[in-house]
């Protein structure tokens, strides 16, 4: 206990630099002007801040990049029904997003409220056999109007009667529902009035494809009807890939969303001759590990020996739930938006199943210079 404290032998003085070169700071939240300043914090805190962190600065990049990224967020779990709606909304309508790819059931609690649905807040520690007799869902500690939800599966039944009855991709079909909503708080309504695409290529697992199904027993007699076209959605995807640069990733919890961007890629790269590699930037916030073997909690490290994701990428991921990561990184990127403001949008001009995609800032000077010719 008394003798000479121990020395570190010269010859791994060096060595033991390389790891301690800078020390964790700590968090002073007085000198935290907003949530972007307190993010640029966590970057030099530890554990999932210093990742949430991170994650604010790879989106950051992937908006400043001069190389224009085109941006695809993908969107699993309760996101709505935990309060995240105009978040989602202000995401699209700011243009930090490009195409959006979603589970079903995110765009369904969208148009839920939409139509006057609410999420309540409840309690997981309800009784849900009396709230069945009541005609009430449960997700975790919020309610739902089941007989709402009705409501709303009939609404886009009666709906899906004005779509040409044709085979079409679920972004057409989407954008279509979102047109028919005047609603101003509606994620997939600001989505189709800003011209953002958006896919969910499991649509039919949702309530969404509740409404389909009735849709489809007013109709299966009559060869002229509505067919969501599942593989075309893999083609319309491609298409945006392989006209983008450099792509980017956002991933708001895991599943099918995430599995079919990152696949998505490899089909460009490999099938359709896009030069370049996976992703560029890549970003995800998940409560899912990795050690189960799932994709959801796959690391982005894992994705690049499949090539989803590029050797060269930017990339952070935190695991934190979504209800508390995703607003975070939103009011970040809210404080700082002096720093990707000047961003053009994309214009999506599609012609069947073929996309041409230009700035909306070309978009407008060739209009203007075609308008001017012809005058």
């Amino acid at each position: 206990m008394n003798g000479a404290a121990r020395t570190v032998p010269s010859r791994l003085g060096a060595r033991r630099r390389e790891f301690l070169r800078k020390t964790i700071q700590p968090v002073d939240v007085t000198r935290a002007h907003g949530l972007g300043d307190l993010l640029e914090q966590f970057r030099t805190t530890s554990i999932q801040a210093r990742n949430l962190g991170q994650c604010l600065e790879v989106w950051e990049n992937a908006l400043t990049d001069p190389k224009r990224p085109t941006i695809l967020i993908g969107l699993s779990g309760p996101l709505i029904a935990a309060g995240l709606r105009r978040v989602l909304r202000d995401l699209v309508d700011w243009g930090v997003v490009d195409v959006v790819v979603s589970t079903g059931a995110i765009y369904y609690q969208d148009l839920y409220q939409s139509i006057g649905g609410r999420h309540w807040i409840g309690s997981p520690h309800a009784d849900d056999v009396k709230l069945r007799d009541l005609y009430l869902d449960r997700i975790y500690d919020t309610y739902v109007d089941e007989l709402k939800f009705e409501d709303t599966d009939r609404v886009i039944g009666r709906i899906t009667e004005e779509f040409p009855r044709r085979p079409a991709s679920s972004r057409e079909f989407l954008g279509f529902l979102g047109s028919r909503f005047p609603d101003p708080e509606s994620f997939l309504a600001t989505a189709a009035r800003r011209g953002v695409p958006t896919f969910s290529p499991a649509l039919i697992d949702s309530s969404i494809g509740i409404g389909l199904t009735l849709y489809y027993q007013a109709n299966r007699a009559r060869q002229d009807r509505f067919i969501l076209d599942a593989v075309r959605d893999n083609y319309e995807l491609v298409q945006i890939l392989s006209a983008s640069p450099r792509t980017a990733v956002v991933y708001i919890g895991g599943g099918t969303p995430k599995n079919w961007i990152n696949d998505g890629i490899v089909m460009a790269n490999y099938a359709f001759g896009r030069e370049g590699e996976g992703h560029y930037y890549a970003l995800q916030v998940t409560t899912d590990v990795p050690h189960w073997g799932g994709l959801s909690g796959s690391t982005l490290d894992e994705a690049q020996s499949w090539g989803k994701i590029s050797r060269k990428a930017t990339r952070a991921m935190a695991h934190v739930d979504a209800s508390i990561g995703l607003p975070l990184l939103a009011g970040g990127l809210w404080q700082h938006r002096s720093r990707w403001r000047g961003r053009s949008r994309l214009r999506f001009d599609w012609f069947g199943d073929e996309v041409r995609i230009q700035s909306a800032r070309a978009a407008r000077h060739s209009s203007g210079r075609k308008s001017r010719a012809s005058t």
